[in-house]
């Protein structure tokens, strides 16, 4: 007997065979009765015609409740009153694990701590499987995107002496060599597989240990960080809006049925094409003072003043060149204007925020030493970093995209919480 995913079945129709999977719906008339079951791929309604069954299947039928795991018999029809557009008129039924009654998430509405606390079964919604769907193919995207231009994945350590930013740190002891830290970028690694192959990014789970409650924050998050030998921040920033471009019309092209599940108006999305808008630092800081904002020159920008600054546009906004005091140590001087940096943060439009933060990175020796000195960093964890400076210096950026901040913003979602399996924030660390 064939045992084809629910996707599959539209190859399958007119034929026989065995959908195994999890109970979403019962409903019965008495002579006919329907289950709708999901595998993960899609869903299928199954149909039960008492008059043409074993009674030992209708039986069976009656035994079912939601997240029931079964094996259903039957035959494959187009019906497109069905869920999934194909339907089962059911021959067998095998009840492979019952569910008892009490499953704790009901068709009805459920708190937020409640659904976090079974994240292990909210996972089984439509709604968290398109948007896990979307993540996926952002996943696969980004590989696409950079192997297609000839860029070399590197993978970089989670433990690490060094530290690339100055927020919050997860540290832990490390045999007889002391500190160790979880890592808050691969950055500082890319740099020195820039210098080897010239092209590259990482991919990988980085970790912040700052104590935040917002939206947009999770402890611990995916991160992509390209860096390309050669490039200057202006470089770097046509490479930034290529990628999210290319992202985002990825997700319209193989994901339209998720982005209508989660009801996302993809009009937003298809607006969002290079070139995106530059704002110098300073300009934008004046555009927020006009709008009210209390930002003063020096100041990092926040979540409101960003959703300000992005509010008259429909892609992507760059702003460049902050103050060398908001940003971290390894960021380029600026050489018109001293006291910045070349950096740019991409701001996703809708209030979304700062999806990617680059930067030209310091080549000057010197400049560097400095920097780490000034920042009070131990000079010791970085002698291998300046190194890279000590033994042919040259022009380098790159950035780092956050995963989770871009599937939030692609899908419409008002939280990060939802867009990873297990999220991971300061006060959950279950299941």
């Amino acid at each position: 007997m064939s045992t084809p995913r629910i996707a599959e079945l539209q190859s399958h129709a007119g034929q026989t065979v065995t959908v195994r999977g999890w109970v979403t719906h019962v409903r019965s008339s008495g002579k006919i009765a329907f289950a709708v079951i999901r595998d993960g791929t899609g869903v299928a309604q199954a149909v039960f015609v008492k008059s043409q069954l074993d009674p030992a299947v209708w039986e069976a039928f009656g035994r079912l409740t939601l997240e029931t795991s079964v094996a259903v018999t039957g035959q494959v029809r187009a019906e497109p009153r069905a869920p999934g557009g194909f339907e089962l008129g059911v021959t067998a039924l095998e009840i492979v694990g019952p569910s008892p009654s009490d499953y704790p998430i009901q068709p009805k509405e459920h708190g937020i701590d409640f659904l976090l606390d079974h994240r292990h079964l909210w996972l089984r919604s439509p709604r968290q499987r398109a948007i896990a769907a979307v993540r996926h193919e952002l996943e696969q995207a980004v590989q696409d995107f950079f192997y297609e231009r000839g860029f070399l994945r590197v993978d970089t350590p989670i433990l690490t002496a060094a530290i690339g930013e100055r927020s919050g740190l997860f540290s832990t002891e490390y045999f007889e060599e002391g500190t160790a830290y979880l890592a808050q970028t691969g950055q500082l690694y890319g740099e020195a597989a820039a210098a080897a192959y010239g092209k590259i990014y990482t991919f990988g789970p980085t970790f912040r240990a700052e104590k935040s409650k917002t939206r947009r924050h999770l402890t611990e998050f995916w991160m992509i960080e390209p860096e390309v030998a050669w490039n200057d921040s202006n470089d770097n920033m046509r490479l930034q809006e290529d990628f999210v471009s290319f992202l985002v019309a990825r997700v319209l092209e193989r994901r339209r049925a998720e982005l209508q599940e989660l009801e996302r108006d993809v009009a937003r999305l298809e607006t969002v094409k290079p070139p995106f808008p530059r704002i110098n630092y300073t300009d934008a800081v004046a555009v927020l003072q006009k709008k009210g904002s209390a930002v003063k020159w020096g100041d990092d920008l926040g979540a409101d003043d960003e959703a300000l600054l992005v509010e008259d546009y429909d892609r992507p906004v760059f702003v460049m060149n902050y103050p060398k005091e908001a940003k971290a140590f390894y960021m380029k001087e600026n050489p018109d204007d001293p006291r910045t940096v070349l950096c740019d943060d991409c701001l996703a439009p809708e209030g979304y925020g700062e999806i990617i933060g680059g930067s030209q990175r310091e080549d000057d020796y010197d400049k560097l030493v400095q920097r780490i000195r000034d920042e009070g960093l131990p000079m010791d964890a970085y002698g291998w970093y300046l190194e890279l400076r000590k033994y042919g210096t040259f022009t380098h950026a790159g950035f780092g995209l956050g995963l989770e901040r871009t599937v939030a913003w692609i899908c419409g979602l008002q939280h990060i919480r939802e867009v990873i399996a297990f999220p991971r924030m300061m006060y959950r660390l279950k299941p």
